[in-house]
């Protein structure tokens, strides 16, 4: 991954490693189309998906692969997705290899059920804030 400020997810993208950026795109596109209404931004220095108010997904490219943030195992697991090569760890990671082709429903079905869960704390907050 490099280290320069991006400006915009597009900017982002095109400062990656040629050999990284058609996956990038090909992820972006999914999640774009999986959370329609998500405002696109930069945070952490890394592409994320607003929704509802919360961050609900960042994504990521690096040498050889690229990951989405945060999704942990048992997430994954919910969804039963067919056997890939990816890897899930402890801290909420999920790593997808460029060497192998975009599982393009398996992170669309992460990025629905990550914006679905930004509009259950949207709501749990606003009932917060409706008792007090």
């Amino acid at each position: 991954m490099t280290k320069t400020r991006s400006r915009s997810v597009a900017d982002y993208i095109a400062a990656q490693p040629k050999t990284s950026q058609r996956a990038l795109r090909t992820v972006r596109s999914v999640i774009r189309k999986a959370l329609p209404d998500a405002e696109e931004v930069i945070s952490y220095g890394i592409p994320a998906y607003r929704v509802h108010g919360y961050i609900a997904l960042f994504f990521a490219g690096w040498r050889e692969h690229y990951s989405i943030y945060p999704v942990n195992a048992r997430l994954v697991a919910s969804l039963k997705p067919s056997p890939g090569s990816y890897e899930v760890n402890d801290k909420g990671t999920i790593k997808f290899p460029l060497s192998e082709p975009v599982p393009e429903k398996l992170i669309a079905a992460i990025a629905k059920m990550k914006g679905a869960e930004a509009a259950t704390r949207r709501a749990a907050a606003s009932a917060r804030r409706g008792m007090k």
